[in-house]
């Protein structure tokens, strides 16, 4: 349902409160008296059988005794009452319903369950129960027990807490700051975080998103709505509960140190979110980025009447990671015309201590002509020698000349007052210029919009293509997982670990088994002869930890004393385990790399996330040292160095003193293809790689565990990750009605020059038929919206020529969250059309839409399109003529009807049968 119904909620046009009391402590006289004071211009009504009339509004017995059917119920009535309530809305037709009340409990046989099953099916949304309420200032809308009023604006707040809300609205009105929607979800019986994003992420009067979050129910929806939102517009997100969860135990090193907090933080940046840690930074953010300021880039310039000032700010700045900026030697030129001999000639830029009006504004106005800076923060600390409220309004005016200047596009500019009161707020809100009331809040505000201009970027990024440099057996690798289920078994053993690590080519310690002390002499000989020592270990798929029973003996370097090695170890390991079953021992080289760094990499589970891919420094001590960084799978190039490069262990990979580098691409590639294994192979539950030798080499695993079980059971087009991987299955070949074919498969995120080549097949008319107006030039932004598909909601088919591999045509969906409707978009190279070549890939739309069992198939055709009107119309769409806009016909196909001409899977798509994995995936 998603946005489904979600207007009417949020821009009614008639309110009912159900329940309340003239009781001046009461909920509902609460929520009453703020409807009405808000100037809400719809009908407002009252339904309570105890009360004739409630604040001077008479009362209606109940739904049905209404004169109009409401657009929304404010719900206040005692939990008990509730289910009869909805059960009486269903009845009259309402659209949706704010719960306030609490104590509807959880789960099967729960008032909450009946609740949420009556409204389901009568299509009836549901906010709450136990929430604050909902508050939309442009729709005059106050439907909440909030005790101040929110202005209007450009910012929405979605809030798990209630509490969290209100602080928020009174806080905002100290700094001028408004909102376009403010949202309480409380339980989240119906509409949830995901349904929110869809909705603000579309919403034209909001620039900006807050969310304040507990816990995400459902991952794969908050995932797939963050991310589409955050491709649109920030969302600023603070979590509570960060240090509610202490380290877990686990049967992996990687499984410990994939904290819970530590898992979402990944989710989020995968997501493009951008997170802060208190209520303050997100008032900051709030600020900043709902007033649309994003500076160009991390390079800060410092304007400052106290050195000391300049110099802590400074340092705040490289500790975060951002960047002083270098001044020109023009700007210094420039300012040593205009301030005393003496300042600073550097940034921070001091003009000292008795600095005036005058003064300061000389200085901006270098500072904001400097090509090397992104952003000027200004500082003062308040003298006897100049009036602080004099330099603020000299400095906002400053700021209001330049944004007059249409043409030009200037620096941002904060400031930090520091030590003064009020008597400066008035003049910066006024001149909307952000201030702080220190240096360091103002210079973590603008990393936070620096970090959030980094993820807006980094989302957009077309990443390169690993397929000619990694092609998985995926088949083989099953095949081993297969085996060890089948057997009843919880972990590899190491030969079907390097047998699973050959199949993902990721490089693995050589090990072979031996039955006994001859044949161990013999498999150790090849080894030896390279002057390489062995380790023996017993193997035992019964024993994990060999050591443990004194199953190991290290640095062998004779075939006699591997066999004396061999009949040791044996017998302890019968001794202290008379339980396990003996396969006899492995043999390994043991490695010796002089200047390997040792890491850790592996693959966790999350309850709520599922496969999380760590990365770090490894070693015995790994959970002491924590130097780890997380991220969600499936991981591309872009995503896999990012991942890498947040560890200070990325430092060591680099060439330093006599030490050689690691090659590049080595760690990130191999993250990739680990990725790719949690993405292809659900039963792996966990895996270790500890250490993970680097050098100048490559990268080698010397030991690893795997652990395996099945996988839940999902329904069709379901996975365990919370990112959809790319959706190899769907590639193959289309029959055209000439007889001719095209190869059709997903479109990549890598595929961004194919299209835009494409485009540039397509005449300039048939392009305004597909997007509704003249399009002449297409971006990297527009093109990245296209192919870096989400795969959870959004898929789209590009058909390319056999013999060339240009790209012929596409076809594009997009559903709501909960897979129920999907508006289409189809595409053709001019000089193709005529051919059947739109009508198979509507048929393989249809298909695949049917496949992921959505309901409905919907579009927008411009009328003056017959040639698409006519294709929908013969492959069962109905027609209707939009009534706002006559131009537009909607069409509609219920995927439930058979549909006209279909042909069969076998047909329609011929997989390619060689087909071994996946090795492009989506961000």
């Amino acid at each position: 349902m998603s946005t489904f119904g979600l207007d009417r909620v949020l821009s009614p046009r008639s309110v009912v409160l159900v329940g309340g009391s003239s009781r001046p402590s009461s909920l509902g006289l609460a929520v009453l008296m703020n409807l009405k004071a808000s100037g809400f211009s719809g009908p407002i009504a009252v339904v309570n059988p105890n009360y004739a009339a409630i604040d001077g509004e008479a009362t209606s017995r109940d739904l049905k005794s209404l004169p109009f059917v409401p657009d929304l119920l404010v719900i206040t009535a005692p939990a008990t009452a509730i289910p009869g309530i909805i059960s009486d809305a269903a009845a009259v037709g309402v659209a949706g319903a704010v719960i306030l009340s609490a104590g509807l409990g959880h789960g099967a046989g729960s008032l909450a369950e009946t609740v949420a099953r009556t409204a389901r099916m009568h299509g009836i949304r549901l906010v709450g129960p136990n929430c604050i309420g909902v508050m939309v200032p442009r729709a005059k809308l106050n439907a909440s027990f909030a005790a101040h009023p929110p202005s209007d604006g450009r910012v929405a707040l979605i809030s798990q807490s209630g509490a969290v809300a209100a602080a928020m609205i009174a806080w905002a009105a100290e700094r001028q700051l408004g909102f376009s929607g403010i949202v309480s979800i409380g339980d989240q019986l119906d509409v949830d975080v995901a349904d929110l994003l869809d909705y603000f992420a579309q919403d034209d009067h909001t620039n900006a998103i807050l969310l304040y979050l507990e816990a995400v129910k459902d991952a794969r929806k908050f995932m797939s709505a963050a991310r589409a939102a955050a491709r649109l517009k920030p969302v600023i997100v603070v979590k509570s509960g960060r240090l509610a969860q202490g380290a877990k135990a686990a049967a992996t090193h990687t499984g410990a140190l994939a904290g819970s907090d530590a898992v979402y933080d990944a989710a989020f940046r995968r997501a493009g979110m951008l997170r802060v840690y208190d209520l303050r930074e997100l008032f900051d953010c709030a600020e900043l980025l709902g007033r649309g300021f994003v500076p160009r880039g991390n390079r800060l310039a410092f304007l400052t009447n106290g050195g000391g000032l300049g110099i802590l700010a400074v340092d705040r700045l490289a500790e975060l990671g951002g960047a002083p900026a270098s001044l020109t030697e023009k700007t210094v030129k420039r300012l040593d015309q205009v301030l005393p001999r003496g300042w600073s000639r550097a940034n921070p830029v001091d003009i000292s201590g008795d600095a005036d009006a005058t003064r300061y504004v000389s200085a901006l106005d270098a500072l904001l002509d400097d090509a090397n800076s992104d952003a000027v923060l200004v500082m003062n600390v308040e003298t006897a020698v100049a009036r602080i409220e004099g330099i603020a309004e000299a400095v906002t005016q400053c700021v209001r000349d330049r944004r007059v200047r249409k043409s030009e596009v200037a620096p941002l500019v904060l400031a930090a007052w520091t030590g003064t009161d009020e008597r400066t707020a008035t003049i910066f809100e006024t001149a909307r210029v952000p201030h702080f009331p220190t240096e360091d809040d103002a210079v973590r505000a603008f990393m936070h919009l620096v970090r959030y201009r980094e993820a807006s970027i980094a989302l957009a990024a077309t990443p390169p293509s690993i397929a000619s440099m990694f092609a998985p057996e995926t088949a083989a690798a099953r095949r081993v997982i297969a085996e060890a289920l089948s057997e009843g078994r919880g972990w590899l053993d190491p030969v079907e670990i390097v047998a699973l690590f050959k199949a993902y080519d990721i490089p693995i310690v050589p090990t072979v088994v031996a039955r006994d002390a001859d044949d161990a002499a013999d498999k150790a000989a090849p080894f030896l002869a390279r002057g390489l020592a062995v380790a023996v270990k017993v193997f035992s798929r019964d024993i994990s930890h060999k050591s443990d029973v004194g199953g190991v003996i290290l640095g062998l370097r004779t075939g006699e004393s591997v066999a004396e090695a061999t009949r040791a170890v044996l017998p302890r390991a019968r001794s202290a385990r008379p339980d396990a079953i003996l396969q006899g021992v492995t043999i390994q080289p043991m490695i010796e790399r002089r200047a390997a760094r040792e890491l850790i990499l592996g693959i966790a589970d999350d309850p709520t996330f599922g496969p999380v891919i760590v990365f770090g420094r490894g070693g015995t001590a790994v959970e002491v040292i924590n130097d780890k960084a997380l991220a969600l799978p499936p991981l591309d190039m872009n995503l896999a160095r990012d991942l890498v490069g947040r560890t200070r262990v990325s430092r060591l990979l680099a060439a330093y003193r006599d030490v050689a580098a690691v090659p590049a691409e080595a760690v990130p590639l191999t993250v990739v293809k680990l990725a790719q294994m949690a993405a292809d192979i659900p039963e792996v539950a966990e895996l270790d790689i500890n250490p993970l030798l680097a050098d100048e080499t490559g990268v080698l695993a010397l030991d690893a565990r795997v652990a395996i079980r099945k996988p839940p059971r999902l329904f069709a087009g379901q996975t365990r990750l919370a990112v959809r991987p790319y959706p190899s299955q769907w590639e193959g070949e289309l029959a055209l009605r000439d007889g001719s074919g095209v190869v059709v498969r997903p479109l990549r995120p890598e595929d961004e020059p194919m299209v835009e080549s494409f485009f540039s097949r397509v005449t300039a008319e048939d392009l305004r038929l597909r997007f509704f107006q003249a399009m002449r030039n297409f971006s990297h932004t527009f093109i990245a919206r296209l192919t870096q598909l989400d795969y959870a909601r959004a898929m789209a088919f590009a058909a390319l020529d056999p013999s060339t591999g240009a790209m012929v045509g596409a076809v594009q969906l997009h559903s709501d969250s909960l897979y129920e409707n999907a508006e289409y978009a189809v595409l053709l190279q001019s000089d193709l059309k005529g051919k059947g070549l739109g009508w198979a890939l509507m048929q393989l739309l249809i298909h695949y839409a049917k496949s992921e069992g959505l309901k409905r198939l919907s579009g927008e055709v411009l009328a003056e399109n017959t040639t698409m009107l006519s294709m929908c119309r013969e492959l069962g769409f109905t027609a209707a003529t939009e009534p706002t806009d006559h131009r537009i016909v909607n069409v509609v196909l219920d995927l439930s009807l058979r549909i006209a001409g279909a042909l069969g899977t076998d047909i329609l798509i011929r997989r390619k049968r060689d087909q071994s994995g996946v090795t492009a995936t989506t961000r």
